[in-house]
């Protein structure tokens, strides 16, 4: 489990391509903090560490994968959010984050408000209906307010400290990005469901 509070920016050192999957090497100072098979959420998927050295570790990634998430067309020398698992003992300062990808969006366009940017994601409905305006989203495993969500998109304004800090400050129009609702909307709508 993590909380979408990213604790840094690696980078893709190498995607190699296998039969089943890609393998991918990310280099980060992180690594030093993992050990073999241990859990970390790259842009918001939640992979399990291969090889962890002092500069980084390795992930497999499952067609699965690739074909729900944006790490589908990760390239070397890419900007990737990375967290580690949350433990027992820590503050839980985001929200629930599985790092289960439910889907892509599109970032459709970024316009600056103040000292925040406001980055509006067109999205599918089948997720959209999950999101609530002052609701929580993870976003590239982010874990964001919705600012405000209509029927084709939604918008999250992003304050100086997470543009610095992660890659949706580099983010542009037509990029994709990783979108995990909120798993209690997706509890609620079950039991409801199951009510009737």
């Amino acid at each position: 489990m993590f909380t979408g509070l990213v604790q840094g920016l690696g980078t893709i050192a190498a995607v190699e391509p296998t039969a089943d999957g890609v393998r991918l090497a990310i280099a980060t100072e992180l690594g030093a903090e993992l050990s073999e098979g241990d859990s970390v959420a790259v842009n918001g998927v939640c992979l399990t560490a291969v090889a962890p050295t002092a500069e980084g570790f390795g992930a497999d990634v499952m067609n699965e994968t690739l074909r729900r998430s944006s790490l589908a067309t990760a390239a070397t020398g890419a900007r990737v959010n990375l967290e580690l698992p949350l433990r027992a003992q820590d503050r839980l300062g985001g929200h629930v984050v599985q790092g289960h990808v439910d889907g892509l969006g599109t970032i459709a366009e970024v316009n600056e408000d103040g000292f925040s940017r406001v980055v509006r994601i067109e999205a599918p409905p089948d997720l959209l209906r999950y999101v609530v305006e002052k609701g929580s989203i993870a976003i590239d495993g982010i874990s964001l307010t919705v600012a405000a969500v209509d029927d084709s998109s939604l918008s999250v304004a992003l304050i100086p400290e997470t543009i610095e800090r992660t890659s949706l400050g580099a983010a542009a129009p037509g990029s994709p990005v990783n979108l995990e609702v909120d798993v209690l909307a997706k509890y609620v709508e079950k039991l409801v469901g199951a009510s009737r």
